[in-house]
């Protein structure tokens, strides 16, 4: 189990645990925490990490923030946390921890959802800081001061079950900065790479045993303008540069996300899933020669409502996984795979076209109970 097998690490262009080469695959699950924050809630966090062992899965990606708002916030006011939704994490790393399961743990969102970067300028204009726009979170000295505080908080924090803290957890694969970080303000660059440099290395700090992501898409910038062309509508970059961003040495691996059906409107299924072709390709292709580093494909999905939406949406994963497998296989960067979302039954209210109830969607969890069984079986 993870818990025996110790902290996974970058080596080079792959992963490695206990020095074996190791392929992750697995799903998101943003919304582990919030529903272990309540006891009545924890069946569906077991049932789901049930369903991930029982499909061979080996990751999970899910949300340590929660800031502000009403509903079950983790961090209710900078600087001051809810102990009862603090054990609600503390009981997804240990659960996760007994089953052999990695979890990637993103620190906050680019997106209002959970508060995110929205919600720490909130806070600091509510301190008298005159701030004009969401991407004022990346360079103002309060925001940076109230995001860093909180790194710490998590990193430094001892799980209840297990007395471990975080730090020290082998469980945690990789902490990730952001979900989705965009700085549209400034599409040059600057102000992405000077944050992601800044944190990357305070994370590193104060925790010198876990791996850092960015939580990139994966646009092109600056770095590579002829890469440009991969980027949704040819150009599209969202102030992030996929080359320049993870080239920062205290960030071990590289990640993309794709949403073709957002991504490319008006486009037909067949387009969509062209442009995953060569969204893949093309990142595949600069993890290897340009970071030298691995690569995770840290969020994918398809809408699907409806028998033949979920035989497209089965497809689809098929097509990603294939090419997964071709880069593992090849002894490429690209390592694993963790599409979007897992949910489990009695969440209804919380659809968003995505999810997949892994028990009552036999066909894509045979699909991905192919794919790790498939990736699994190369693992030394």
């Amino acid at each position: 189990v993870a818990g025996t097998r110790g902290f996974a690490r970058a080596d080079g262009a792959r992963f490695t645990v206990g020095g074996r080469p190791f392929y992750p695959n697995g799903f998101n699950a943003y919304w582990l925490m919030y529903m272990a924050s309540n006891p009545g809630d924890r069946s569906k966090v077991l049932d789901t990490l049930d369903q991930a062992s029982r499909v061979g899965a080996t990751i999970i990606r899910t949300w340590a923030f929660n800031d502000g708002g009403s509903n079950r916030p983790l961090q209710i006011t900078p600087g001051v946390y809810s102990e009862e939704v603090f054990v609600g994490l503390d009981f997804v790393v240990a659960e996760a921890k007994k089953r052999g399961l990695y979890l990637i743990l993103s620190l906050t969102n680019n997106w209002g959802d959970f508060g995110g970067k929205r919600q720490y300028v909130q806070w600091a204009k509510e301190q008298g800081h005159n701030l004009g726009s969401d991407d004022d979170f990346f360079t103002d000295r309060l925001t940076q001061r109230f995001y860093m505080n909180h790194i710490k908080r998590v990193l430094t924090r001892v799980n209840n079950f297990t007395g471990v803290a975080y730090k020290d957890e082998p469980t945690i694969f990789a902490w990730e900065l952001m979900n989705e970080p965009r700085v549209p303000s400034d599409l040059f660059g600057k102000t992405m790479q000077a944050w992601v440099a800044l944190m990357s290395s305070y994370v590193k700090s104060i925790d010198d045993k876990h791996m850092v992501e960015i939580g990139l898409e994966g646009f092109y910038g600056d770095t590579a303008p002829e890469r440009r062309r991969f980027n949704p509508g040819g150009s599209y970059s969202a102030g992030t540069d996929f080359i320049g961003n993870n080239r920062i040495p205290t960030v071990d691996f590289a990640t993309i996300h794709s949403y073709p059906d957002q991504w490319v409107p008006g486009s037909t299924s067949e387009q969509q899933v062209e442009f995953m072709k060569k969204w893949m390709a093309s990142h595949i292709e600069d993890a290897a020669a340009a970071l030298r580093k691995p690569l995770l494909v840290a969020e994918f999905g398809w809408k699907s409502s409806g028998n033949a939406a979920v035989a497209a949406r089965d497809d689809y994963l098929r097509m990603v996984y294939d090419a997964i497998y071709a880069s593992v296989k090849g002894g490429g960067p690209c390592a694993g795979g963790l599409f979007w979302q897992v949910m489990a039954p009695g969440m209804e209210s919380w659809a968003d076209g995505y999810e997949v109830v892994l028990e009552r969607s036999s066909t894509t969890a045979a699909v991905v109970s192919q794919e790790c069984a498939r990736i699994g079986g190369i693992t030394p």
